[in-house]
């Protein structure tokens, strides 16, 4: 126990009492004591438990012996923020910048407006980033695409847009889904469901459309939400009886409108529900492994799936 000694006493009163001391703070008076290791501390000192008050050591020691809460698919508690959605969007919006001003500096070369990335055209940046199986550039006479070799354009394309309608759309459509199911899911969990299913839906765009259309936009990494929330609604035995009408409602607009990649938003859609089985139904003893293991599966098939189609195209 730290204390402070008083003046020794007559010889007829005996040694005066002592005082107790902050063990961090000498000069400072205190009765009381820490819960968990019975040191004075002062008013300072003090940190509210849930009986008493403890010291700063004992709350360090305390907060590194418990382990963090986790979601019940294994994620950490940080998804309640919502951060990789927000990035997400972010992200989004910040390449819709970047595909105006390159469709702005292309037009002004050529003394138009500049408006065409803005209003649903396209742009150097969508041309340079689209899902594109094999075509040539008149412009430049040479080949280009996936088949071609530029692979990237299975991941640039789920973060460009036709136009800034396409883009809020989709924004709007990420900010509700992708909210809940970050929260549930945790942050690096949820970034591997939207990534996988945006993959999913190019890789279906190059295997079934046309090798000289384009497709981008972040809808089919949506439609892949879509299906994901209804499996992890069901696994967590939440009703799902608001989820399918909005579901079938986008579904009957992929086949009705002119425009959309019906491939692109059903791939999505499926590896969606694929990833997110993975996630829900993983065994609790191993989970992160399992899931580790049944995404790596699912991305191997989707890379096969691309040579494929390209030896098809190529060959």
């Amino acid at each position: 126990m730290t204390e402070r000694s008083g003046q020794a006493g007559d010889a007829t009163e005996g040694p005066a009492p002592t005082t107790p001391v902050c063990f961090r703070h000498p000069d400072r008076e205190t009765y009381v004591r820490c819960t968990r290791c019975d040191r004075p501390i002062c008013p300072e000192c003090m940190r509210d438990a849930s009986v008493g008050h403890q010291c700063p050591e004992c709350v360090s020691e305390g907060r590194r012996t418990v382990r963090p809460a986790r979601t019940a698919f294994g994620g950490g508690a940080a998804g309640r923020q919502g951060y990789v959605t927000k990035t997400l969007i972010a992200l989004n919006v910040l390449v819709m910048v970047l595909s105006i001003a390159s469709d702005r500096g292309g037009d002004a070369a050529a003394g138009g407006s500049g408006f065409g990335g803005l209003m649903g055209g396209s742009t150097p940046l969508t041309d340079w980033g689209a899902v594109l199986g094999y075509a040539q550039y008149v412009a430049f006479g040479e080949l280009h695409g996936i088949a071609a070799g530029e692979w990237y354009r299975l991941v640039t394309a789920m973060f460009l847009h036709y136009g800034l309608v396409h883009l809020l759309l989709n924004m709007w459509a990420l900010w509700v889904l992708g909210r809940t199911l970050e929260a549930v899911l945790g942050p690096l969990r949820f970034l591997a469901l939207y990534l996988a299913a945006g993959l999913g839906g190019n890789v279906a765009a190059y295997l079934f459309s046309p090798p000289y259309s384009s497709t981008v936009g972040a809808s089919t990494a949506i439609f892949g939400l879509f299906a994901a929330i209804f499996v992890i609604m069901r696994r967590l035995g939440r009703d799902t009886s608001a989820i399918v009408p909005i579901l079938v409602i986008n579904l009957i607009f992929t086949f009705t409108v002119p425009g959309i990649s019906v491939a692109g938003h059903l791939g999505g859609l499926v590896v969606g529900a694929l990833m997110a089985l993975v996630l829900a139904y993983a065994p609790r003893m191993r989970r992160t492994a399992f899931q580790v293991a049944g995404g790596t599966i699912l991305l191997v098939a989707l890379l096969g799936l691309v040579l494929v189609r390209t030896a098809a195209l190529t060959g």
